[in-house]
């Protein structure tokens, strides 16, 4: 094990061209942005095949007890659901400048209930960690000569976003971005794909058919092999050293628009940091 530990390490500190941890941190601001300009609109969200909008307004909404939320949004509607909007804030609080939208699935249903729980548990979890990664880092800064003006530049963005990625009347796929910002970036992408007709998650098995592990595993190599070969260098863990070997039913995934699953690998997963988040679509 001690092996494997320092062949990583030393794999993992191999250069990696600047510009793919910019890619990390643009990903960040253009995330912010983007719900910067969203939260500008009208009340009007369009969504693909959609078939309908209705504006909701839910107020004074307690996201803590130190943050108050106003929630404003438009549900995504389904035959038995809606993806609500339902705590929305964006403020700057001790240089931690904070932009959180937390959707909620309205159904009447045990799954849903699941995860509308799980969805507001790891929120409050992503505050708390931020929270302390800024304290800690402050006391850093300072126990190592920074002064106050110096530390007057500095702030530390936090987000957490959601986007529907497909819906009938009956099912929703849907994502939900958290997002940390300062000296580092790093991200996070949870992905829920619900059958609310028949109260439970969809699989990639559902989706795929029996052979759904290797259909996967081609995709995913397939994948690797034409990043490379664009990016025009190798970031990916090689198997022996804790790389990509195979999915299996812990594998994250979202459904598009197209009715395919695509594949996600968290940062550090599959690949060196600066990678960011992996995606690979599995087309049928």
């Amino acid at each position: 094990m001690k092996e494997f530990d320092k062949a990583r390490e030393n794999y993992e500190s191999t250069p990696i061209p600047e510009e793919l941890n910019d890619r990390v941190q643009a990903g960040i601001r253009q995330g912010r942005e983007a719900h910067r300009r969203a939260s500008r609109r009208p009340l009007v969200r369009t969504l693909g095949t959609c078939a309908a909008c209705l504006a909701v307004l839910v107020g004074a909404l307690n996201i803590s007890p130190t943050f108050a939320a106003a929630a404003s949004d438009v549900p995504v509607l389904g035959g038995l659901f809606q993806v609500l909007t339902v705590r929305s804030y964006d403020t700057v609080r001790d240089g931690i400048d904070y932009d959180v939208s937390v959707p909620e699935v309205e159904a009447d249903s045990a799954v849903a209930d699941r995860i509308n729980a799980e969805i507001q548990e790891r929120v409050d979890a992503h505050m708390e960690k931020a929270q302390q990664d800024w304290e800690d880092y402050q006391e850093a800064f300072f126990a190592t000569g920074g002064t106050e003006e110096q530390w007057g530049d500095r702030k530390m963005d936090v987000i957490v976003d959601y986007e529907i990625k497909s819906q009938t009347d009956t099912t929703v796929s849907f994502v939900v971005d958290f997002g940390e910002g300062w000296v580092a970036a790093n991200q996070q992408r949870f992905c829920y794909n619900l059958d609310l007709e028949n109260d439970r998650d969809i699989t990639l098995e559902d989706l795929l058919g029996e052979n759904w592990v290797e259909i996967c595993n081609d995709a995913v190599k397939a994948g690797m092999a034409a990043q490379i070969e664009a990016d025009g260098f190798d970031y990916f863990f090689p198997a022996e050293q804790g790389g990509f070997t195979t999915v299996d039913e812990t594998t994250s995934f979202y459904i598009n628009e197209n009715g395919d699953p695509v594949l996600v690998f968290p940062e550090y997963s599959i690949a060196a940091g600066a990678a960011g988040i992996l995606e690979f679509p599995v087309e049928q």
